[in-house]
């Protein structure tokens, strides 16, 4: 608890289905005041409604429209008085029962706990992992798994594929992958990007692409598999993504893919004592000599 201002801060781990999302963040529509549904309004409003104080959530990963979490991380600071409810009676864990009663169906926080001294969940993060499904089989994909599985039109080849993602590792300015930002550093170091086959009988020509990276900019994880699906079916020469490290500008040659096939899957942390630490390092402006 901060002794100062008398507030708690709580770390939430929460999944969603993005597909009736307009993202993570707040928003409203453009040229009026009514807000477009999306994960933390959604959230922020039920946890007020509970809570009876204002909520705001900061996020580990802001996901785009569309984009599903199987596993996010987010914080808020809440007035110590807050947790007093009968109801909760000081143990924030109680608020899983009570959200999952009144939140859609589409959204669910999964554990509610006391975040360590430093911990913020956006700066405190050591990296993020995501998954993308996508399947060439002509049928499309699975009834069951339809919204999180995009269908791309052609074949493709796999190890061509593969070859392209590992020519992306390290740290690298992806500008050209990124849609732009003002004042907002394209350099990431990108740890893994790995291709997997994971047909089945029942859904043939499925594959997995495996992205962690310490951050990610806007739209980067769905252009770098866009563009080794581009390479895998013979659209782009093999190297066409590692030539665009080059590039300082987002780059329209890039296919973006679907949002439908991307999910949020792990947030990793370091121990407690370091968390401040880490916060720290993720605010200072990062340069390719650095």
């Amino acid at each position: 608890m901060d002794s100062v201002t008398d507030t708690f801060r709580l770390r939430l781990d929460l999944s969603y289905d993005g597909t009736d999302f307009h993202g993570w963040a707040r928003q409203t529509r453009q040229g009026n005041a009514d807000e477009l549904r999306t994960v933390q309004g959604t959230l922020e409003e039920t946890l007020s409604l509970i809570l009876r104080a204002p909520v705001q959530l900061t996020v580990a990963g802001r996901t785009d429209a569309g984009v599903h979490a199987a596993h996010q991380v987010a914080h808020c600071d809440v007035p110590a008085g807050s947790l007093d409810q009968r109801s909760i009676d000081g143990d924030p864990r109680r608020l899983v029962r009570r959200l999952a009663r009144i939140l859609p169906e589409d959204v669910r926080v999964r554990d509610v706990s006391f975040a360590p001294p430093g911990f913020d969940a956006r700066f405190s993060a050591l990296r993020r992992h995501y998954v993308y499904r996508v399947t060439t089989h002509e049928a499309g994909a699975l009834p069951t798994r339809a919204r999180d599985t995009t269908v791309w039109p052609k074949p493709v080849d796999m190890q061509r594929m593969q070859r392209e993602a590992e020519s992306l590792l390290g740290l690298n300015d992806f500008a050209a992958f990124c849609k732009h930002r003002p004042n907002a550093t394209t350099l990431r170091d990108l740890q893994v990007f790995s291709w997997r086959d994971i047909s089945t009988v029942w859904e043939p020509e499925l594959y997995e692409a495996h992205v962690c990276a310490d951050a990610f900019c806007w739209s980067m994880v769905r252009s770098l598999v866009g563009a080794c699906l581009a390479v895998g079916e013979g659209r782009r020469k093999a190297g066409f993504a590692a030539e665009l490290l080059q590039e300082r500008v987002r780059s329209s040659a890039v296919p973006v893919a679907a949002a439908k096939g991307l999910s949020l899957v792990g947030v990793d942390y370091p121990a407690d004592e370091c968390l401040a630490e880490r916060a720290t390092v993720t605010r200072n402006v990062r340069t390719l000599e650095g």
